[in-house]
């Protein structure tokens, strides 16, 4: 936990954005796997997290903004809590850690509610993603499931969004420690990879170096000789010579900062002459983003900016053809590059994505493109400003659906080189990321340096094995 003076300030900075009502925040339960004490591992809600600190479940609170009351609402351990789980702090010694002393027990949130409800005071909640928190929103407030989104707060969601996107020295402190202990285990990966082994061998690792942190994983893990599928989280196949390895995979520290890092590398000692023609394609357009990083700049411009990098690279090698400023504008490079070149990141490794990516990634001027293929799937499009944390994460991947697809109907052939295309149909994928703080005068990795470049991932797999 941060001291006791960052979760009050976080709390009074809040209030000070908004007028008047109720401000509702709703912890996560324990979710079942497939009964009721056979749980999921548990992840508080991160915005609970961020102001009221307590990473446990069945917990909620309330910020009175009129009568400028703030209440904790959740239960002490039971008997059969300690009997089950031993002694812990009680919930009046943990939520004074967090500078919350008004504290009532769960059920009494419902009273509460109707009173203010009797009293036409208006009740703001964020967007629900869990479905006990939806439930209980319909409950409350007659609301059906389906409009809960829409009736959400948008002067809460705005004022959360504007301040969690400034990170502080303490959750910069925590994202560099994230992005270097993952660091440690993709060079980890990379140094016991080798022929004959399978993903999941792998992924276990990944996952054991990240319990073994303090922490745990930030999202499940994408390690995969098929990198085409940009989220393949199958772990069952053989790592063979020839093939190469795309290692999506970041820790999250104790306190819930997520590090989010990519790295490829061949599953032989070196890379095949056309692998590291694409790999430094994808370089190129990484050093180019990162290049363009500073407060004032519009990350869909620096996302526009590095397809056109990757776009040149892939007519140098005969991919693609004609003029590139066009064909970017055209979307033609989403044949080889279907997302985005990054996304905030802070208590979520996509940061705040269940507040609406509209915005956290984009303003009201600038609405995000839903119907480009490629843009619509970048999640960040607005001005930076310096406490920004993101990725850069630029990547080549070779789809043979895709192929099939735009080739039946002659999609962009102005600007693709189908023919050519289709001697790299198995080529799978390669992306490159790290993690960025956005300074006042620029950017700076977060984290320690990880083998990069095709040289130095070579001299590490030439010790392999």
């Amino acid at each position: 936990m941060f001291e006791k003076k960052v979760y009050i300030q976080r709390r009074s900075v809040l209030k000070s954005k908004l007028n008047s009502g109720i401000l509702l925040f709703l912890g996560n339960e324990d979710s079942p796997m497939n009964f009721k004490d056979n749980i999921y591992h548990f992840r508080q809600d991160s915005t609970f997290l961020y102001y009221f600190g307590i990473n446990e479940p069945s917990l909620a609170a309330i910020i009175d903004l009129d009568e400028d009351e703030t209440i904790l609402f959740g239960n002490e351990m039971s008997i059969d809590d300690i009997v089950w789980m031993g002694r812990q702090k009680t919930l009046a010694e943990k939520s004074a850690d967090f500078g919350l002393s008004n504290i009532l027990p769960l059920d009494q949130l419902d009273i509460y509610l109707k009173k203010y409800q009797g009293k036409n005071r208006t009740v703001h909640f964020l967007p629900p993603y869990r479905p006990e928190n939806k439930i209980k929103l319909t409950n409350w407030f007659d609301i059906p499931m389906d409009q809960l989104k829409e009736r959400s707060s948008l002067s809460f969601i705005k004022a959360i969004v504007a301040q969690r996107s400034i990170k502080s020295a303490e959750e910069i402190a925590e994202l560099d420690r994230a992005a270097s202990i993952s660091a440690d285990i993709h060079l980890l990966v990379m140094q016991q990879a080798k022929p004959g082994m399978y993903e999941r061998e792998l992924a276990a690792k990944i996952q054991s170096e990240a319990l073994a942190s303090g922490g745990n994983l930030a999202y499940p893990v994408i390690l995969t000789v098929q990198g085409e599928i940009l989220h393949n989280h199958y772990y069952g196949n053989q790592l063979r010579e020839g093939q190469l390895v795309l290692n999506d995979s970041g820790v999250e520290t104790a306190l819930g900062y997520a590090g989010d890092l990519t790295r490829t590398f061949p599953v032989g000692k070196t890379f095949s002459a056309k692998q590291k023609d694409v790999y430094d394609i994808v370089l190129s357009a990484y050093h180019h983003a990162k290049g363009l990083l500073a407060p004032g700049v519009r990350y869909l411009d620096v996302h526009l900016a590095s397809c056109k990098i990757l776009a040149q690279g892939l007519k140098d090698i005969g991919l693609m053809k004609g003029n590139i400023e066009d064909a970017v504008q055209a979307g033609a490079h989403a044949m080889f590059f279907q997302c985005g070149t990054g996304h905030m990141m802070g208590l979520d490794v996509h940061d705040m994505e269940d507040l609406g990516e509209q915005y956290v990634g984009y303003t009201d001027d600038l609405v995000k493109n839903t119907t480009q293929f490629g843009l619509k799937s970048l999640r960040l499009g607005k001005a930076l400003e310096a406490g920004y944390v993101l990725t850069i994460e630029p990547g080549i991947y070779i789809i043979p659906e895709l192929i099939d697809r735009w080739k039946a109907s002659k999609q962009f052939a102005e600007y693709i080189n189908y023919d050519t295309l289709e001697t790299f149909r198995n080529f799978s994928g390669i992306r490159v990321e790290d993690d960025f703080l956005i300074t006042e005068s620029g950017s700076r990795m977060l984290g320690k340096h990880l083998a990069l470049t095709t040289e130095e991932i070579e001299s590490i797999r030439s010790q392999a094995y």
